[in-house]
């Protein structure tokens, strides 16, 4: 066998193989051998039937089967021997001409073959030890709880009936009102399958509706019909009703006003809590965990920016565009969906391009740096570490939970796309063990700076 390496050109290699046909030959020969007594042919004794009389009946599988192991053992052992990590899977050449295809598989041509390759480049990694990271600590105080049942106290206000005015048709629905409506939808004058319902509930302004409907209800009195036109999102759930414009013969049946919510133990009791006392420890638990939350991710990000400038390599052009056109192709089609343009963003799609591109290199490069840490610490998600995963989805589904159970137990993509943030945690753990961790203690408001800045650029 005669291995030529014919490019190297940063991570991508190409090598140019060829194996004698008296090689092929003799291991096709062997497999023919194996082949004597599982075959069964007329007018042989099983076991007895000649190598000659195999290779005339099965010579050109058996020998296409011998060149593909051939392929892949050979493959395997020059990758291994100069060290080779693959970045993406090998791509491989073969004649094609039919003479030459037909000269190999008899045995009277040598095997030739090129294989090119992308590798992972070796990573020399960071002292962790000599990383310091300031952990922000938020201590949650009597106002943020009172803050907070205020919040849980308007989402369960009462409502009721609203007083009627002095004009003859009565009380009008304004912004804030909850309105109870029966509807018909129809799409040019057709009706629609999910496009009726009775007695159902709007609060104006919640955004409940699809846009513009529950808008075109403010001024509407008890008993009265009004046709609301609107048009279905583009990204609708419902391919058959996405992008397009309906009408839905609105009737109100009652109007009512939102109520002052009294905060005491009779309160609490609606909740399902014994007091006020208790709703309160519940509120405080909440909020602890959320701001344990919301550290956690403030300090996972400040690690990644640290690994980021601490490992700066070249990363597999291969796996940075396939990662740039998964994000570039979900940009695009949000930006559709929401009938967006780059000029409305503030940027230009070039612009835009650039960007998520140097955020497509980051990611990669941060994921093999992950990986490598990983791997060189045997740091591994257990089968019982991904399963409460599993069971932490399907609670998150009341009602649901078996079929979120056998989607994941049925499907190894989705399964190891659970698993990948639970490495990632782990390693960004370890890499906290060893680092210099120091805390901060901030305000809510500075906890939470940096992401209310990132959505109102978004």
């Amino acid at each position: 066998m005669q291995v030529t390496e014919t490019l190297v050109e940063g991570l991508k290699h190409e090598f140019q193989i060829s194996v004698p046909a008296s090689d092929l030959d003799a291991k096709a020969d062997v497999k023919l051998v194996e082949l004597k007594d599982k075959v069964k042919l007329n007018g042989f004794r099983p076991g007895k039937v000649p190598v000659s009389h195999l290779k005339k009946v099965y010579g050109r599988s058996v020998m296409a089967e011998t060149i593909d192991q051939t392929i892949r053992d050979t493959n395997t052992q020059i990758f291994t021997e100069r060290g080779f990590r693959l970045a993406t899977e090998p791509k491989i050449s073969m004649p094609t001409e039919a003479k030459e295809v037909e000269d190999i598989l008899s045995g009277k041509s040598d095997l030739t073959y090129t294989v090119s390759i992308e590798v992972v480049p070796a990573i020399a990694l960071a002292d962790f030890k000599s990383f310091t990271v300031e952990k922000p600590v938020v201590e949650v105080t009597d106002a943020d709880v009172d803050e907070a049942i205020k919040r849980i106290a308007d989402q369960n206000r009462p409502y009721a009936a609203k007083p009627e005015d002095a004009k003859p048709e009565g009380a009008k629905a304004e912004t804030g009102d909850r309105v109870t409506i029966s509807f018909k939808g129809s799409i040019d004058g057709v009706p629609f399958e999910g496009g009726t319902g009775e007695g159902i509930q709007v609060v104006i302004g919640a955004g409940q509706f699809i846009p513009g409907f529950e808008e075109q209800l403010i001024g509407i009195a008890a008993n009265e019909t009004r046709t609301l036109k609107v048009s279905f999102p583009k990204n609708y759930a419902s391919e058959k009703l996405a992008g397009q414009a309906a009408e839905f013969e609105t009737t109100a049946t009652a109007i009512e006003s939102p109520q002052d919510s009294v905060v005491d133990d009779e309160f609490a009791k609606t909740l399902g809590l014994e007091s006020l006392d208790k709703l309160k420890e519940a509120a405080r638990e909440r909020l602890v965990a959320e701001f344990a939350g919301a550290t956690r991710q403030k300090v996972k990000r400040m690690l990644l920016d640290r690994l980021d400038e601490a490992h700066r390599f070249e990363a597999p052009p291969s796996l940075v565009e396939e990662e740039f056109n998964l994000m570039w192709n979900s940009i695009k089609a949000e930006m559709e969906s929401g009938g967006k343009t780059f000029a409305d963003e503030g940027t230009t799609e070039e612009a835009a391009k650039e960007e998520y591109q140097k955020i497509a290199d980051r990611r990669v490069r941060l994921g093999l740096v992950l990986s490598e840490i990983g791997e060189k610490n045997k740091i591994t998600v257990t089968d019982d570490e991904v399963s409460r995963a599993v069971i932490e989805r399907a609670r998150q589904m009341p009602g649901r939970e078996k079929e979120v159970w056998d989607y994941y137990r049925s499907n190894a993509n989705a399964l190891a796309q659970l698993r990948a943030p639970i490495y990632e945690d782990k390693v960004v753990d370890f890499i906290l063990e060893l680092a210099n961790v120091t805390e901060k203690k901030v305000t809510r408001e500075d906890l939470y700076k940096d992401d209310d800045a990132e959505k109102s650029a978004a």
